[in-house]
């Protein structure tokens, strides 16, 4: 391994020794460290997103709270055990109806991002990790 010297003014020397401290590891191989991570991340760079994009992409993903969906459930499984009272029906719709609302929401939104970033939905979902759920 090659040396290299760096001069560092005292309050970078400070703050790497201290950092290093805290990961209890000695001062040279936090630098080392930092310095390996800097070199990784410029290579591999996070693409950022822009506002539009990450618009989109909160709008896929909203939902449903999950006490929403044990609802929901709970009230399909009533329903197919045939015991659901007129009140349960009105609230599984209204259940059902927020749902069908936020799939269409997060249709127009795939629609837009694929749109923007030149691909078709299929390949965008693919790579958002989005599996449709035939089977309802």
């Amino acid at each position: 391994m090659a040396d290299i010297t760096l001069q560092l003014p005292p309050e970078l020397e400070q703050q790497l020794r201290t950092e290093a401290a805290k990961q209890g590891i000695h001062p040279d191989r936090y630098i080392l460290n930092v310095l390996q991570d800097r070199l990784q991340a410029s290579l591999h760079p996070t693409p950022a997103l822009s506002k539009v994009e990450t618009d989109l992409l909160e709008q896929i993903n909203l939902g449903l709270s999950s006490d929403r969906w044990e609802d929901y459930h709970r009230l399909i499984a009533k329903r197919r055990a045939a015991t659901l009272t007129e009140t349960e029906h009105a609230r599984l719709i209204a259940i059902s109806d927020d749902i069908e609302q936020a799939n269409v929401s997060r249709i127009r939104a795939l629609i837009a991002l694929a749109q923007l970033r030149g691909t078709d939905i299929s390949t965008l979902m693919q790579e958002l990790g989005i599996i449709p759920d035939i089977d309802g």
